[in-house]
């Protein structure tokens, strides 16, 4: 697909896979992500890793990729002028990667290396935590990178049978944004796709399952200065009709400086300086999820302020201006981020990816405005009616002083 925007000074083309960590059984935790890493270390035109750079980077531009749970993209933003080398580039990386033995095994030291230093880093660990609790024993609980047994394991063959069973054109999305016509894409397009594979629909995932009916926390002992602090909820999924709902909900509670989390817990009691809520959606579920580093002394207490929150959007409705601002906040930081090539191709690219149908703007804005104090009081008490789940990394011994916050 293509959005033209005539105007724009550059180009971007994102290409998109619908496979993740999610599709990845046990053994196989981290293919997607291994994979990813190895598309940047040679194709068939562009031999090896600096080859690869240097053809974007030369021009100015901007190589990267990202692998999700349910999505793995790929996107090159260069000047207006150089679309043509953006597909070639990404096309001959994708469809003829070289996948060498030698290289693969100095990017396995590579990821393990990427493992560790998200281990070392408390305050993103613990979102690895906290999903573990979300979802446990499941795929949706792993993190993305998989972990060091699994990375250590994984051969060529397995990369190259990955390769085959989800790297499918059914399963390909290629999105432009810019000063490009939709004649134009097409063209520049079309003659770098392959077929691969050998006819079959490429494996589904597990279906999402509960996180249990009882508060949980999980606490990684571990000498901080601050402590680090998840918790939250399932959530209504990218494909729930009240999609939005949620994000106006996520507005008031804990997105930006004038938030009730920020205004509670930061400004009025000091308890942290980083504190905000966040939601995640998939295909059949999501999560809400606040964060907040905090002093240990003051960990728990932060716990209770955050979960007092959550319990007054159910006691009460948002107040008519607190959900007005709520709903320019977010249709604002939409039309910015509209601004961006690379925003627009990701958002729209993505869309289709997942869904299989694209919400314009318009749409989405009509759908926020559409909703009302009484949805947002209507799914809080669904939300937080279910057990709360909690992650803390920090130099504690118990979680009882947590567990008592939370049930």
């Amino acid at each position: 697909m293509s959005t033209e925007l005539a105007d724009r000074p550059s180009t971007t083309m994102a290409i998109m896979f619908k496979v993740g960590s999610r599709y990845e059984s046990d053994k196989e935790a981290g293919i997607s992500h291994f994979l990813e890493h190895m598309f940047f270390k040679g194709s068939a035109h562009y031999g090896g890793a600096k080859e690869i750079a240097e053809a974007i980077e030369g021009v100015g531009g901007m190589l990267n990729a990202g692998t999700d749970k349910e999505l793995t993209m790929y996107w090159a933003r260069v000047p207006r002028n150089k679309a043509k080398l953006a597909i070639d580039v990404l096309g001959d990386m994708l469809f003829q990667p070289l996948l060498d033995p030698t290289e693969l095994e100095k990017e396995r030291l590579v990821v393990l290396e990427e493992l560790k230093m998200y281990q070392d880093s408390p305050q993103e660990y613990v979102h690895s935590l906290f999903e573990q609790i979300s979802w446990p024993d499941h795929p949706l609980g792993r993190d993305v990178a998989g972990t060091e047994a699994s990375v250590r394991a994984l051969t060529r063959d397995d990369l190259m049978r990955y390769l085959d069973e989800h790297y499918l054109l059914r399963n390909l999305v290629v999105t432009i944004a810019g000063p490009v016509t939709h004649e134009e894409a097409i063209g520049l397009i079309e003659p770098y796709l392959k077929v691969r594979g050998n006819g079959q629909a490429p494996p589904s995932f597990l279906p999402s399952v509960g996180n249990g009916l009882k508060p949980t926390v999980l606490l990684k002992s571990k000498k901080t200065e601050q402590a680090h602090i998840v918790v939250g909820v399932h959530a209504p999924s990218y494909m729930d009709r009240d999609r939005h709902v949620i994000d106006i909900l996520n507005c008031v509670l804990g997105e930006g400086m004038s938030s009730r989390l920020f205004l509670e817990v930061r400004e009025k009691l000091g308890l942290a300086y980083d504190v905000h809520s966040y939601v995640n959606k998939m295909y059949d579920t999501g999560v809400l999820g606040v964060y907040a580093g905090t002093e240990p002394r003051q960990a728990a207490r932060a716990v209770g302020a955050i979960v007092g929150q959550l319990r007054r959007l159910c006691d009460e409705p948002v107040n008519p201006a607190e959900l007005t601002k709520a709903k320019e906040f977010y249709k604002g930081r939409l039309l910015l981020q509209m601004e961006s090539t690379n925003s627009v191709a990701t958002w729209y690219g993505g869309q289709e990816a997942l869904t299989g149908r694209i919400e314009d703007v318009d749409e989405t804005v009509a759908e926020i405005d559409a909703v009302t104090a009484e949805d947002v009081r209507r799914i809080a008490k669904g939300l937080f009616g279910q057990a709360l789940q909690l992650a803390v990394i920090g130099p504690f011994r118990s979680e009882a002083p947590f567990l008592k916050q939370i049930a």
